[in-house]
């Protein structure tokens, strides 16, 4: 698979199709490449489709530093750069939603739109300081892993997802080393999205999954260009468990937004 090497770390990334705009993908927390690979599959028919696993994760080299979800939108605008990839597309799931509404703030010239998938921005705030501390806690203790498998089976998913692709993800997530799970989960907690909101003027879609967390109305106020949407039947793993409802959405999307 090709890799390009930035700040002496290896940055893995797969391609496919072709055709504009292009569209770039990237991954959430603990995961990889494969877990937007429904979209890949969609999408490259018609389109030049890049997938990225993120510094920290997947084939990626994962070094001993903290990790930022600033740090992940530069990496991208820089494979952007180096790819020749101009005006994309951009489709984040989870903290990869975060890293797409960061790349739409900090490289405006950039994206020609962006997609959130469930991405964690403009979450509660009871929430986030209710648990945030207990997390973070539990996720740099020697029990990290056992920590990471429980809040993930516990928050990420619904009765009806399917019970083979939980596991899979369960054990997948939790098998991150401690420094990227820990370090990246707190980069989370950090990523001020309602600036980033303010700040995005580029056409933007959020979908969100069962429960819906975000205060839409709000970010709806914060960013004007925004849209909105909410998959039926899933979890926060929709873009794998019920990629046509996803897929969909996005290509109306592309239709009236992006390539109007």
């Amino acid at each position: 698979m090709p890799h390009l090497t930035r700040d002496g770390g290896k940055l893995y990334y797969e391609e496919a199709g072709s055709g504009n705009p292009p569209i770039v993908l990237i991954h959430g927390w603990c995961c990889d490449r494969t877990y937007v690979a429904p979209q890949v599959e969609h999408f490259a028919p018609a389109h030049r489709v890049v997938s990225v696993d993120l510094r920290g994760h997947g084939e990626s080299d994962k070094p001993e530093k903290e990790y930022a979800i600033r740090g992940f939108a530069d990496d991208v605008a820089w494979l952007c750069g180096e790819l020749g990839i101009t005006r994309p597309l951009v489709i984040g799931h989870s903290m990869g939603g975060a890293t797409a509404l960061g790349l739409a703030a900090w490289h405006p010239g950039l994206p020609a739109a962006i997609v959130m998938l469930d991405a964690p921005v403009l979450l509660p705030e009871e929430l986030v300081s209710a648990l945030l501390p207990q997390l973070m806690a539990a996720f740099r203790s020697p029990d990290y892993r056992d920590a990471a498998r429980q809040f993930v089976a516990a928050q990420m998913f619904r009765p009806g997802d399917d019970p083979a692709r939980k596991e899979r993800i369960l054990d997948g997530m939790s098998a991150a080393p401690q420094h990227v799970l820990a370090s990246a989960f707190a980069a989370i907690g950090d990523f001020d999205s309602a600036r980033a909101l303010q700040a995005c003027t580029v056409p933007a879609l959020f979908i969100g999954a069962d429960p819906l967390l975000p205060d839409l109305r709000r970010m709806r106020e914060l960013c004007p260009t925004l849209l909105t949407g909410q998959t039926v039947g899933s979890g926060h793993f929709h873009q794998l468990e019920v990629p046509d409802q996803v897929n969909a959405m996005i290509e109306r999307f592309l239709a009236t937004s992006v390539r109007a």
